[in-house]
């Protein structure tokens, strides 16, 4: 598409593919919905989600279900976006938020915060922060006159078992009455998620993700070397400290109201160039999509097709160590 001003091209196969994820997602939410201990049909849910009904039905579905999905699928949009952005910087498919260690730092303030607190008023601006924190300590260890996507990675893993240590020390001094909402919170849970999750959650993506959208065809050239970058004229650390912040607020945004759910982040960008092809606008959005099915789908299977309930981040981990190992072991091959 072309005007007298601007000039945009547009790839119709990966518009395909947000179509049919996004209806894909749609029918996944709606499923959702209906399962439980109390079983609603499709026409049930509908009228329901309109405010008609009976007040059971009503409480299921307005106040139990539709926040709990909602809050899957915008987590799990934002951790795939978090980790499309970290791994275009280190140019390496194998990295992630919380393999670097940004979830780690996240979740040592937010665990320091619940336990002298013992509150989750002002979470979301403290996992922010600790983001922040572990991000800025990674990028300034990791600086040589400009930033190695290798030194980055393994400073992150530093830093990540640096604040892992930090954390598990609050969870020893404290007294377990003090201790216990963080050990739940840190497994990584939906449960009990609310519309004010839904609408912070949402505000954030709404906010960060435009922005993330404009930024990847500046990524895009990242991914052909520092040299080349700086050749086409890209302010290069400028754009990676800017796409840096934008990925620490989305990965954030999701421990602070979920914990760290583990390996959403790692898998599902991979997925996504494997299925859309290389980084986009439109391939980010397509790998949005693509994570709010993936975190829906695992919190349906730790809902209701285990033998006990629980939480995602245990199921997430569960699929996501071994494709990690995958793809570790399929990279040095290839090497």
């Amino acid at each position: 598409m072309r005007t007298s001003h601007v000039s945009q091209r547009f790839d119709l196969r990966v518009i395909g593919l947000i179509i049919v994820a996004a209806a894909v997602l749609v029918g996944l939410m709606l499923w959702s919905v209906t399962l439980g201990s109390v079983q609603l049909s499709l026409r049930e849910v509908y009228e329901a989600s309109l405010g008609r009904g009976d007040d059971r039905t009503l409480l299921v579905v307005q106040s139990l279900r539709w926040p709990r999905t909602l809050t899957a699928v915008t987590l799990g949009i934002a951790l795939a976006c978090s980790g499309t952005l970290f791994q275009g910087i280190a140019r390496n498919p194998l990295v992630s938020p919380d393999i670097i260690g940004i979830n780690a730092g996240a979740t040592m303030v937010a665990v320091t915060w619940l336990v002298l607190f013992s509150t989750t008023d002002g979470l979301p601006i403290a996992t922010f922060v600790g983001a922040l924190l572990s991000a800025a300590l990674i990028y300034g260890l990791s600086w040589r006159g400009g930033v190695s996507p290798n030194r980055l990675i393994l400073v992150g893993i530093g830093v990540s078992a640096m604040t892992a240590a930090v954390t598990a020390y609050m969870m020893v001094v404290f007294p377990i009455e003090r201790t216990r909402p963080a050990i739940v919170w840190t497994m990584g849970s939906i449960y009990g998620s609310n519309w004010h999750d839904v609408r912070l959650a949402t505000i954030f993506i709404l906010v960060v993700l435009p922005v993330a959208v404009m930024l990847m065809h500046p990524l895009r050239s990242m991914l052909l070397g520092d040299l080349v970058t700086r050749s086409l004229g890209v302010p290069l650390e400028r754009t990676r400290l800017t796409i840096i912040l934008l990925g620490c607020a989305l990965a954030s945004i999701a421990v602070a109201i979920a914990g760290p759910i583990g390996f959403i982040a790692l898998m599902v960008p991979h997925m996504a160039r494997m299925i859309a092809g290389p980084a986009s606008g439109s391939v980010l959005i397509f790998t949005g999509l693509l994570g709010g099915i993936v975190l829906l789908l695992s919190d349906v299977l730790s809902q209701h097709f285990l033998p006990v309930t629980l939480p995602v981040g245990v199921v997430t981990s569960a699929v996501g160590a071994p494709y990690f190992l995958y793809l570790l072991y399929r990279s040095n091959r290839q090497a």
